[in-house]
């Protein structure tokens, strides 16, 4: 059974995501954290709640997990769906590839069920980790911003009541709740980043989780500032269409680093450059640098030519084949 106290914060806390009526898409995996999710959202919104569960069929437990939060979805009479991938998930980076096949499974099958957004258990544990993974791998504010309360992912909303909940809180959640529940055994994996970045929490008592959730938190408003800053800006400083021009006098590093992201993305739409790779991570601190020289330089099939504080941004001429 869940609490009334636990049920009037989850409440609070989905209805400042989603508010109004409408069908809520949970996805489920069968660990605690999930298992939480679905038990506070059936109580708080049982009309409207549907689930889904992802077999990645990466381990032989996995169908009798899904199968487990399938019967206890019928027992409390909520909609469930189990959902695979059509190919077997291999790679390097299998934990990213199979985030990336989860959610556009969980968008696509939502979508269709006419859900208005996708609910995760993320929760301020992930945060924290999250917040130290991309510190170590010395981020800038859009990630250590971590996990979004509200975001689009493969074109369906997507949010996470969760984010100010702990990890322990969950568990006695889903078990107060009568929620069966397994640990996934990759979470003890160390040859996983997260796995490794768990245990220094656990063993560093000075390194609360919440409060770096929290930081995360105030860094992702910092973030939702600096785009509006940029919003601004570029309708008042950049102009043209094939060919962009950037007035960049004045602007410290960031903002300008923030600009030419979008004028190269941009200039690269317009003409269907694909190759090589380009996302707002990339990393542009020496065209910045080689710009700010007064140099010509080019970047993911961008030239950018400085005059002063003017900046032009066209595609790179082809290169002449000897």
């Amino acid at each position: 059974m869940v609490e009334a106290g636990d049920l009037d914060r989850f409440r609070t806390d989905l209805d400042r995501l989603a508010p109004g009526a409408g069908i809520i898409a949970l996805a489920v995996s069968g660990g605690p954290d999930s298992m939480a999710l679905l038990a506070l959202a059936h109580a708080a919104r049982p009309d409207s709640v549907i689930v889904a569960t992802v077999d990645h069929r990466l381990r032989s437990a996995s169908g009798e997990e899904a199968a487990m939060v399938a019967r206890y979805c019928a027992a409390l009479g909520l909609p469930h769906a189990t959902l695979a991938p059509e190919k077997p998930i291999a790679g390097a980076s299998i934990q990213a590839l199979a985030r990336e096949a989860r959610y556009a499974l969980l968008a696509d099958w939502a979508r269709a069920r006419g859900a208005r957004a996708l609910a995760t258990a993320h929760h301020a544990d992930d945060q924290a980790e999250t917040f130290l993974m991309r510190a170590a791998r010395g981020s800038g504010v859009s990630g250590l911003a971590g996990v979004r309360p509200r975001a689009e992912i493969a074109g369906m909303p997507v949010v996470r009541p969760l984010l100010g909940w702990r990890r322990t809180e969950l568990r006695q959640i889903a078990s107060r709740a009568g929620a069966p529940f397994v640990d996934d055994p990759s979470n003890q994996d160390t040859r996983y980043d997260r796995v490794r970045f768990r245990a220094l929490l656990a063993d560093a008592p000075a390194l609360d989780p919440a409060a770096l959730a929290q930081s995360a938190a105030a860094l992702a408003e910092a973030e939702q500032a600096l785009s509006f800053a940029v919003d601004r800006l570029w309708s008042e400083r950049a102009n043209g269409d094939v060919t962009l021009r950037l007035d960049v006098g004045g602007l410290p590093r960031e903002l300008r680093r923030r600009l030419v992201r979008r004028a190269i993305g941009l200039v690269r739409t317009h003409h269907a450059i694909a190759l090589p790779p380009w996302g707002d991570a990339s990393n542009v601190e020496p065209l910045l640098d080689s710009l700010a020289a007064g140099k010509r330089a080019t970047q993911a099939g961008v030239m950018l030519t400085p005059r002063g504080d003017m900046w032009k941004i066209e595609k790179a001429p082809s290169r002449r084949s000897l």
